[in-house]
């Protein structure tokens, strides 16, 4: 890390960051290095929200930032219908696990938003999180996840998924990068 910090204090890189796909180490790293940002994988989305703990509130107390990846969960959020051969954390996931997840689709679809926009959308809702990236294959795919970021999901959305139970109540905590999305 040493290294790095000196490679950013000469202007060589802009900024160092580690990335990972649990949230406690990422939170002392936040806490205890000279990073500047992390990348926290599938632990702050729709389904997981227990980055809000210990990540987001470290990101928050340091100043420091968050790119979240992973917010479609291995593809369980990735499409409008929750087929059953969708993956979670790269397995089959559970049976409890698809159904959150189709459930999860009915709230969205109700507030006229597709789980998946609402997957892209969700951690921008937070100010620690300044960016959501995620993978793409194809011209499709970067038109289809352009489509779904710019679609507005109503603040009554993520009230009516607390108050379901279905999102933590610290899972939002004003407006992040996305401006509310």
């Amino acid at each position: 890390m040493p290294a790095l910090v000196e490679l950013r204090e000469q202007g060589v890189v802009g900024a160092v960051g580690v990335g990972m796909n649990q949230s406690r180490m990422l939170a002392r790293f936040l806490r205890e290095t000279d990073v500047d940002v992390v990348m926290l994988a599938g632990r702050y989305t729709l389904l997981e929200q227990g980055a809000g703990d210990d990540v987001l509130p470290a990101a928050i107390a340091t100043g420091k930032s968050v790119v979240a990846v992973g917010v479609f969960n291995s593809g369980l959020l990735a499409r409008e219908q929750v087929p059953s051969d969708a993956k979670y954390d790269y397995r089959q996931a559970s049976p409890q696990l698809l159904q959150r997840a189709r459930d999860l689709a009915t709230v969205c679809e109700s507030h006229g938003v597709s789980l998946p926009a609402a997957a892209l959308a969700f951690p921008l809702q937070h100010p620690a999180i300044v960016d959501v990236t995620v993978g793409m294959r194809t011209p499709e795919q970067v038109s289809r996840n352009l489509q779904l970021l710019a679609v507005e999901t109503p603040p009554d959305l993520w009230r009516e998924l607390e108050e379901r139970q279905m999102l933590r109540p610290a899972g939002r905590l004003g407006t992040g990068a996305g401006g509310g999305r």
